[in-house]
């Protein structure tokens, strides 16, 4: 069975193809809010027959998103390019999880699917998902399947683009791990604040939660999402999973047949 995966995500549309349990590829594009569905339909083809794999081999596809503003392009897409009709993970879906939110609705999709692949993958394990995007969100996760709450925070893009656009004398600079902490110019010192900041936070969240929530035992901290491999020669989390998310909406559609 192929499958194609969607995470929709603010600055990026993140994607990839599953034969079977098998990721065989992903594929990332910049997310339009204004996007059409020709235009969403036109790319994913194209990306497919790039992979030798034409549009009638995809069997099923699902979806995550956090830009309500895309969501109908892209079911319009998947219905006119691959003639099927998506499994969107949203309220009411199958999850395997107990949402501890006060309001489960609120938890965005890509968090709940990250959760899902997590506990798939690290069972009977309490964990901290760090999903590292446009926003930095932390997810806990129990041992028995509980979605405890989390933590939401500018990611390292909004960040750079908060000096960026806030500050008069800054500029862009590229998001790099730094060769040091101490920089020795304006780039330098707003790549070691960028990167700096986002470790200190993980590991004192990391610190508190097993804390607050798991009576000082520490929780597996997973790192996920398209920055997270900036943090591979930090010694910080127990596993990085760039594809969790995907393998997440995989799961879940196989929860929701």
């Amino acid at each position: 069975m192929m499958i194609l995966c969607l995470d929709v995500g603010n600055s990026q549309l993140f994607a990839g193809v599953f034969k079977d349990d098998t990721l065989l590829f992903r594929f990332r594009y910049g997310t339009q809010a204004s996007a059409s569905s020709d235009e969403i339909g036109v790319f994913l083809k194209a990306v497919l027959r790039e992979n030798k794999i034409a549009a009638e081999e995809i069997n099923a596809i699902a979806i995550s998103s956090v830009v309500p503003s895309l969501d109908y392009s892209i079911r319009s897409a998947c219905i006119k390019y691959f003639d099927i009709e998506p499994f969107i993970l949203q309220a009411g879906t199958k999850t395997g999880l107990n949402i501890q939110y006060r309001n489960p609705l609120e938890v965005g999709s890509d968090r709940i699917a990250n959760s899902i692949a997590a506990t798939h993958f690290f069972p009977k394990q309490d964990l901290i998902i760090v999903d590292l995007g446009t926003t930095t969100t932390f997810g806990v996760v129990s041992q028995n399947k509980e979605f405890k709450g989390g933590l939401i925070m500018p990611g390292l893009r909004l960040a750079a683009e908060a000096l960026q656009t806030k500050a008069a004398k800054l500029f862009p600079v590229e998001i790099v791990k730094p060769l040091q902490m101490v920089g020795r110019s304006t780039v330098e010192n707003i790549q070691a604040g960028l990167y700096f900041s986002q470790l200190a936070t993980i590991k004192e969240v990391h610190a508190r939660v097993s804390q607050e929530i798991f009576q000082g035992q520490k929780p597996l901290l997973l790192g996920t999402g398209g920055f997270s491999s900036l943090f591979d020669d930090a010694q910080i989390f127990d596993r990085i999973f760039p594809d969790l998310v995907l393998h997440g909406l995989r799961i879940a559609l196989q929860l929701n047949p």
